[in-house]
């Protein structure tokens, strides 16, 4: 019992001295030291103490914020590990929140993210087993989830804005470690580069990459940052040093007990000269955000497609004596202009959690005119350009999300790896013949077309896994449905980089890469001001 006292007392005091933070008043540890005590001696009934401190530590943190939280000795070791290293699994980041698993990211490249799973989707049961409101730990979401390559494991998922469960047959794999999917020339001078996160490995990547590029003729880049959930702070401050003249700051960070620390480019960056743009959207946080906010607030590139998710608060990790951890908030970020990057949080976590649909239901992902920036909150770049603070990077160019033609058979089709199993399929037998009609990814993406064999095989494959036919559906989603599986087909003949050059080649939902191709061809930076980079 006194191990189980010291761990909570710890957390109200020691910890926040190893913070430089002023340990708080005697009366409040005591109070809850002596409350334990008297549960362990006098109590009705016998108790779990480990897991009644556990669940006190839980809930001190989330009065906090919605990214502090407790990490358990067992779990620290994997909390990292989809920055620093691979294993085979469905490829998911999760967190346990209100004994219900959420979704933190689905890793790019990985087996859900294909499905279609995505951040803010809650796990409800696994190979059928609930797996909600029992009490499940990390290791046994592992233990269910992950398993040899090439296995399967039944989801169903509960997504907000669906009534029902949506099931998904996940094929497990190798979970990739690179953090750049994408990098080819998207035109004869227009480099392209699409970074899924900012892990240890990035920079390295970066730079390869950027070197090909420069080779192939390249003169300016779209850097890729939709969907990019992050990272570690030291790889985004590198990678915006990358575009940055010397001494420019990229960043700093403030908390009440934590002094301002400033972070500055060198002079050592490989891209300070030739135009920038920078896409992200709703899913780009955290580092991403770090990012485009150096580069909007320097003028030095343009930020292209919806308003960031806002995640910018400062976490660092208070190891307890029994080897578990707190990662406590301690600061804020703040873009080189004083915007502070991270969105509101006072109406709850739950709340915190369902913003970006809350986003799709008033209208901000599809018109422009229900983006309401607020005065108050207005900053200005370097150049004296109006840009709005309140959370998250807002775009200087804004490019709505097109749902017209999505559908319900659509998603059956994406949840039930029926598009990666017919894509499979048709490579497996017909790979030498594709790929000698198709000498590069650019030409198969400009000539390739989804057949009506193909399509018919798809909807037989689809029938014959209890997905009933909906030609309604069908033809609504007809123009995705054959971009993805052709997108996948070319992902197995080459690789994901092609993906994405064949889903950017002809993606009739989301234009922020033909916008950015736009804004490259036009006069856009000049009107900016942006014509000296």
């Amino acid at each position: 019992m006194k191990n189980i006292l010291r761990q909570v007392v710890t957390l109200l005091s020691v910890a926040p001295l190893l913070l430089f933070a002023q340990a708080p008043e005697p009366s409040s540890a005591g109070k809850l030291e002596a409350l334990l005590y008297h549960i362990s001696t006098r109590y009705v009934d016998s108790v779990d103490q480990e897991a009644l401190v556990e669940k006190a530590i839980v809930s001190m943190l989330e009065e906090l914020d919605p990214h502090s939280i407790y990490i358990p000795k067992e779990e620290l070791e994997q909390t990292n590990e989809p920055l620093k290293g691979n294993f085979e699994g469905v490829g998911i980041q999760f967190n346990i929140v209100r004994d219900t698993i959420y979704v933190v990211d689905a890793i790019a490249g990985g087996p859900s993210e294909r499905l279609g799973i995505r951040a803010g989707d809650r796990i409800i049961r696994i190979e059928k087993e609930n797996v909600a409101g029992i009490g499940i730990k990390n290791p046994g979401v592992m233990e269910r989830l992950r398993g040899k390559k090439g296995t399967k494991v039944e989801v169903s998922i509960r997504r907000s804005g669906e009534a029902d469960l949506l099931d998904f047959s996940i094929t497990r794999d190798k979970i990739p470690i690179f953090s750049i999917e994408a990098s080819y020339m998207a035109t004869p001078t227009v480099g392209y580069i699409k970074v899924s996160r900012f892990s240890a490995t990035t920079m390295k990547e970066f730079r390869e990459k950027m070197a090909v590029l420069r080779a192939a003729g390249m003169q300016d880049l779209v850097l890729d940052l939709q969907g990019n959930g992050g990272g570690y702070l030291r790889t985004a401050t590198d990678m915006a040093d990358e575009f940055l003249a010397d001494r420019k700051l990229i960043v700093y960070q403030e908390g009440r007990t934590t002094p301002r620390e400033d972070s500055y480019a060198t002079n050592e960056g490989a891209f300070e000269k030739g135009r920038l743009v920078l896409l992200v959207d709703e899913n780009s946080a955290s580092a991403s955000e770090i990012v485009a906010g150096a580069v909007q607030d320097w003028d030095r590139g343009l930020v292209v497609g919806r308003r960031s998710f806002g995640k910018g608060l400062v976490q660092r990790p208070v190891m307890l004596p029994d080897g578990s951890a707190v990662r406590l908030t301690v600061s804020r970020y703040y873009t080189p202009s004083g915007r502070c990057i991270q969105k509101p949080y006072e109406d709850g976590v739950e709340a915190y959690r369902e913003e970006r649909s809350s986003r799709l239901e008033r209208g901000e992902l599809t018109t422009a005119d229900s983006i309401h920036a607020m005065d108050t909150l207005k900053y200005f770049t370097m150049n004296k350009r109006v840009v709005y603070g309140g959370g998250g990077i807002m775009p200087d160019l804004f490019v709505p999300l097109d749902t017209s033609l999505s559908s319900a058979y659509l998603g059956q089709l994406v949840r039930k790896g029926i598009l990666n199993s017919v894509a499979l399929d048709h490579v497996d037998k017909h790979r030498n013949q594709l790929l000698q009609k198709y000498t590069t990814v650019a030409r198969f993406a400009e000539e390739f077309v989804v057949d009506s064999a193909l399509s018919d095989q798809l909807m037989d494959t689809a029938e014959k896994e209890g997905i009933v036919r909906d030609p309604a559906g069908y033809n609504q989603s007809k123009v995705l449905i054959d971009l993805r599986l052709k997108a996948l087909i070319a992902r197995d003949l080459w690789e994901t980089s092609a993906y994405w050059e064949t889903i950017n080649a002809g993606n009739p939902v989301d234009g922020s890469f033909r916008k950015a191709i736009e804004v490259l061809a036009d006069d856009t930076f000049q009107r900016l001001g942006m014509a000296a980079h």
